[in-house]
Formats: C-alpha cells, structure tokens, sequence
C-alpha cells in the first residue's frame, strides 16, 4: 500500500476502479514527468448520486461532497498511470461546477477536491487551481474535476 493510499485509508476512502470514459477518450495520460487526467464525474459504483445544478436543486454540501469524490475518481485515474508514490507534485487542479447563474460559491464547491488531494498527498499536494462556473456538465453531472501530476 503508497503512502497516498495509506492516508485516504486514515479517512476510511480507498482508491476506486477507474472510471470509465463516458466518450472518445482516455481517462489518464503520461507524457515525460507529467500525467494528466481528463475530467473526471463524481461516480460511484458507475453511477452519478446526484445530478443537476449548484444553487437550482444542489445544495453546497453535496457540491462538496461531490468535487471530494471527482478527486477521488483523478486520484484513481493517476494510479492508472503511475504508482501514486511516483507523484512529487500535485501541479494543478480544474473542478468545473454546473451552477445556477446566482451561484458564485465555485470556490468553496472546489474546495471539496482540493482539501483531498492535500489529505492525500501531503505537502505534495500543494497545488495551483481554477475553479470555473458553467451552465452544464456531462450525464448532468453538478461538478467536474481534473488535475495534473508531476511524477519523478
């Protein structure tokens, strides 16, 4: 067991299957010391437990909660690629997050993914992040979150 796999244990999470591509893609890709994800929806078990848009029928916490596991779901798309104790740097992280247009909280929504990664990775996980507003996501999903990776 990594080191990243022995802290989200700690907080009773464990690294899920990758989840698969809802389109023409790949769900991770390294290229030199780099991986990068594509955006990964907040599955569980192959299935979305919420749908629609933050501020119109999704409440903050379960945006949170939801950016958490899209997180989760990268972390896993990383382990595809490489072993998670290759990673000396969690670079950047876009969490994408369908919101009400009255909805300005994106931050606090991305909050969710970036407080994980940082429990997971430690001071690797220090990481530069957007966190953008859009009208829709794929399946209706309320949030989307992809990162990069520095590995050595």
């Amino acid at each position: 067991m990594t080191a990243v796999e022995e802290r989200l244990a700690e907080l009773g999470l464990t690294v899920p299957a990758v989840a698969a591509p809802v389109a023409d893609y790949v769900p991770a890709l390294r290229t030199g010391a780099y991986v990068y994800t594509s955006g990964q929806l907040p599955f569980v078990n192959g299935r979305l437990d919420v749908t629609g848009r933050v501020g119109a029928g999704v409440s903050l916490e379960e945006a949170v909660s939801a950016a958490r596991q899209c997180a989760l779901n990268a972390i896993a798309a990383v382990a595809s690629q490489v072993a998670l104790d290759e990673v000396v740097r969690v670079v950047k992280v876009v969490v994408f997050v369908a919101s009400d247009p009255s909805f300005t909280d994106q931050p606090k929504v991305a909050d969710g993914a970036s407080e994980l990664i940082g429990q997971a990775f430690g001071e690797a996980g220090q990481h530069v992040r957007s966190a953008v507003g859009v009208a829709v996501l794929p399946l209706g999903s309320p949030v989307e979150v992809e990162i990069v990776v520095e590995v050595g």
